[in-house]
């Protein structure tokens, strides 16, 4: 009775270590690749330098030179976001089902909006910069991310209209989310 206990014992610590083993000598079908060392240092934010897209800081640091207004943003927002996020931010289709972004484009604007979630303003800028107009990131010019986001952050009632964001004024202003005692560039 004890040899067939051990025997059991055996075979059920062996048949799962046979499993391992035979998965690993599988073929790999040969897809994909290994990336270069170039690729991973465009996908690794930390080592970015100055040929590349820089990480914008809570505090502005990595902002470019450029200026926009809620106004101007109006005019970027409508040739590029609005087929996704409709004209107010608030687009929803009908059961958020939508070809551009395949039901998946957030709603900005208003209380449920994803722009209120944000704590800083520069962080709505660097998505932007980054990743929109879906599959088409970072083909906007400095000037029309930083007046779409000063349309958006208007959407929300966070700036006026006629406020012009750049980077000095970009990281000033106040997030409804910011977190307590983080310190407003430029005020100490």
């Amino acid at each position: 009775m004890r040899r067939t206990t051990a025997d059991l014992v055996l075979l059920m610590v062996l048949v799962p270590l046979g499993g391992i083993v035979a998965q690993a000598q599988m073929p790999t079908y040969q897809v994909g690749r290994t990336p270069s060392a170039e690729e991973i240092r465009n996908w690794d934010l930390s080592s970015f330098t100055g040929n590349a897209v820089p990480v914008v800081s809570p505090d502005g640091k990595g902002l470019p030179p450029g200026a926009g207004t809620a106004q101007e943003g109006r005019r970027v927002w409508a040739q590029w976001c609005e087929q996704c996020h409709g004209a107010d931010g608030r687009y929803e289709w009908p059961f958020r089902l939508h070809m551009p972004s395949q039901g998946k484009a957030p709603v900005l604007a208003g209380e449920r909006g994803a722009v209120l979630q944000r704590q800083f303003a520069t962080s709505l800028w660097d998505y932007i910069n980054r990743a929109m107009p879906l599959r088409q990131g970072g083909t906007l010019r400095a000037d029309e991310v930083y007046a779409v986001t000063a349309y958006l952050l208007y959407l929300n009632r966070i700036v006026q209209e006629g406020d012009v964001l750049d980077a000095q004024s970009l990281p000033r202003v106040q997030m409804p989310n910011r977190p307590k005692g983080y310190p407003v560039p430029g005020t100490r």
